[in-house]
């Protein structure tokens, strides 16, 4: 990774913002000047400056201490669904490339169907069904990203089932499962991570116009989506209640894309000239 950001400036870059949302993240409860659900009534809609360094919103509650403690639930959530999405996608797109046939056919084309949805109107359907919720919602982000892991995952299975070292051990009577994970895994993982780290930036998207739409994580857990959503009832009176948490979001989406960008030209042998 370091590497990569010495070859790639624009990668630093973006390794910087995540870095420092991560870090307010993790250090919220330092950080945060107050609780982000503390109601100051009197100190209602006071703009940025003094004691509230990015102002507070109609129920007087601390805007910088939200974002910080809303970060954690947006990097909760993008990395869960990511990860279950990775998990449960590729493993279904290695099984589908490695037996072929008829079964890969069926598996695909059911992929084809997931990916005709775009993916904020399926999450937005899985969350309507099941409820706004924080386990719900990761659900449904993963929900959207199992086919494109699929893809990504299938399409080199299908050429290293022929080769060599695959044929090898065939012959020397290796188990199917001990084929897929030990020796085509490997192979394939830079590519699926990769892919990971371009969809960590959708799913914060999506996670937030969810929360803008009133489905994400139910009040008064703070949001990057739901502090928008609240502050658009404001927003002549008070644009700073959705301004600071759009930055936020446009920030971390920034930097996960300028990541996932600098680690597919590093991967790519084809693209590795152009920088």
């Amino acid at each position: 990774m370091f590497g990569v950001c010495l070859a790639y400036p624009a990668t630093t870059i973006g390794a910087v913002l995540c870095l420092i949302v991560v870090a307010g993240a993790l250090l919220a409860p330092w950080l945060a000047p107050f609780d982000p659900n503390d109601q100051h009534i009197i100190d209602r809609l006071v703009p940025p400056g003094g004691d509230y360094l990015l102002g507070t919103d109609a129920y007087g509650r601390d805007v910088l201490s939200r974002i910080l403690w809303g970060a954690r639930i947006s990097l909760a959530i993008a990395v869960s669904s990511i990860t279950v999405a990775i998990v449960i996608g590729g493993t279904i797109g290695m099984v589908s490339g490695y037996v072929g046939g008829q079964i890969d056919l069926i598996i695909m084309q059911t992929m084809d169907v997931l990916l005709s949805f775009p993916s904020l109107i399926l999450g937005l359907i899985v969350v309507a069904l099941l409820g706004p919720d924080l386990i719900n919602l990761v659900a449904a982000i993963a929900l959207t990203a199992i086919a494109p892991f699929a893809r990504i995952a299938r399409a080199p299975v299908l050429s290293l089932k022929e080769r060599a070292f695959i044929e090898a051990g065939r012959a020397l009577g290796f188990s199917h499962l001990r084929i897929l994970f030990v020796h085509i895994l490997p192979n394939i993982l830079s590519e699926v991570l990769v892919m990971g780290s371009l969809w960590m930036a959708t799913a914060v998207r999506t996670e937030a116009s969810l929360s803008f739409i009133g489905l994400g994580v139910k009040p008064p857990t703070a949001t990057w989506g739901g502090m928008m959503r609240e502050g658009f009832e404001n927003i002549l009176d008070a644009p700073w209640l959705s301004i600071w948490p759009g930055i936020a979001i446009l920030l971390l989406v920034l930097g996960l894309n300028m990541v996932g960008d600098g680690l597919r030209d590093a991967t790519d042998p084809r693209l590795r000239g152009e920088t």
